[in-house]
């Protein structure tokens, strides 16, 4: 395995983990706002889990973004060139949500509109980072005067955009839902984990039917990439069988609760489902960075600073790994926190 190789594993790995984490992180706030004043304990379970971990979910970016620029530069330019408003948009949606998560919890006035800003910014940032997908499938960038530049009229126009958007916004909140199941369980209120795993239940299959439609609306210079998807087929189908256990989890007799449902193993199981769908999507995708022109051949940087990366990643995630146990103790195990009033 060549170092481009290594190098974008690299790189896809980090984009799965703040997919998952991200999802789940921009759901709850989502939520939270939804459920704010609901008569169940919803909102606050969802503001629970928020509080102390969208930070987490930050570094992840940053490590995906370091990740992007150090390994292939020319291709961080491209995307960033063609992409520079939605990037930009995204940057101040994430300093707005980030200032109020901050300061609304040390001056109570601003707490409703927190939960406004959060739940809001919870559905533009996905569907804003989603347009690099449709965008590096090809037929949107053209070459001008030297310089790439994005068709938006042709982009905003297209409807494997629209679906894109729509798939990112179903995982988005069926992701967070499951994962809010499993916390309202593990808190012991059954109220707000019956919504949950109600979510749950409509969205999962509407989250397939839109990745579906969306495969079915690509554009016609994506045929290259529906001709490689077939060819790693059985990724899809492992997904598929996965989303069924998963889905399935949610009907079996929890002993806990007189509402029925495993969220921990639906959780697990949906998991798996999307790493084996974005590792096949991810080989499928290969060589191409931005189809045709840009391969991560094209877009990789020197050999010397390819391995400096790799050793910073193993030092820095060496520092980091004990400090996420620790929070995983302390937020999402310790029961005086979960079960807290």
């Amino acid at each position: 395995m060549n170092e481009e190789v290594i190098a974008i594993l690299v790189l896809w790995t980090f984009i799965f983990i703040y997919s998952i984490f991200g999802s789940i992180d921009f759901g709850s706030g989502f939520w939270a706002m939804v459920y704010h004043e609901h008569r169940t304990s919803a909102g606050k379970i969802a503001n629970r889990f928020l509080s102390p971990t969208w930070e987490i979910t930050n570094v992840f970016l940053v490590l995906l973004v370091v990740a992007f620029v150090g390994f292939f530069p020319k291709g961080a330019f491209t995307l960033g060139t063609v992409l520079l408003i939605p990037v930009s948009l995204i940057l101040f949606l994430l300093a707005i949500r980030s200032a109020f998560m901050v300061f609304s919890y040390s001056v109570q006035g601003y707490r409703k509109t927190m939960f406004f800003i959060s739940g809001i910014c919870g559905v533009l940032i996905p569907a804003l980072l989603i347009t690099v997908l449709p965008v590096s499938q090809g037929g949107y960038i053209s070459g001008f005067n030297g310089r790439d530049v994005l068709l938006i009229g042709k982009l905003f126009t297209s409807p494997s955009l629209y679906m894109y958007i729509l798939f990112g916004l179903t995982s988005e909140l069926f992701l967070s839902s499951l994962f809010l199941a499993d916390y309202s369980k593990v808190s012991k209120q059954e109220g707000a984990y019956r919504l949950y795993r109600g979510n749950a239940l409509l969205l999962g299959p509407l989250t397939l039917i839109a990745a579906m439609v969306t495969l079915m609306v690509l554009q016609p210079e994506a045929n290259w990439l529906i001709d490689n998807l077939y060819d790693q087929r059985m990724w899809f189908i492992l997904s598929f069988l996965a989303f069924l256990v998963g889905y399935g989890c949610l009907w079996l007799k929890n002993s806990e609760m007189d509402t029925a449902g495993k969220p921990r193993l639906a959780l697990l199981a949906i998991v798996a489902q999307y790493g084996f769908a974005s590792y096949g999507y991810g080989m499928a995708h290969l060589p191409y960075i931005v189809y045709p022109g840009l391969t991560i051949y094209d877009a990789f940087t020197a050999k010397e600073t390819f391995y400096s990366l790799m050793i910073m990643y193993a030092v820095g995630l060496a520092i980091l790994t004990p400090g996420f146990y620790v929070f995983w103790r302390l937020f999402l195990k310790d029961k005086r926190y979960l079960q807290q009033e």
